[in-house]
């Protein structure tokens, strides 16, 4: 598999270490740890991560999720 160094979310460049935020029952935010080529379209996937764990029923306690590119925003 090839590495992915970036992405853009809502017309910006982001790269592995930036902050995005998404939202999964109510908006949250992770770290991108990872980036990859989504299996359909021209659309990346997001794997991202807060050690605290993320909130609400669907994402519960757990410390990473992936979400497409383009259902994530920057600030």
């Amino acid at each position: 598999m090839n590495t992915i160094m970036n992405a853009i979310v809502s017309g910006k460049v982001v790269s592995i270490g930036d902050t995005v935020q998404f939202k999964s029952d109510y908006e949250q935010c992770g770290k991108i740890v990872a980036i990859k080529r989504a299996i359909f379209g021209n659309d990346k996937v997001l794997v991202l991560e807060k050690k605290d764990g993320f909130g609400g029923d669907y994402l519960r306690y757990a410390t990473r999720t992936e979400e497409m590119a383009s259902d994530c925003w920057v600030n």
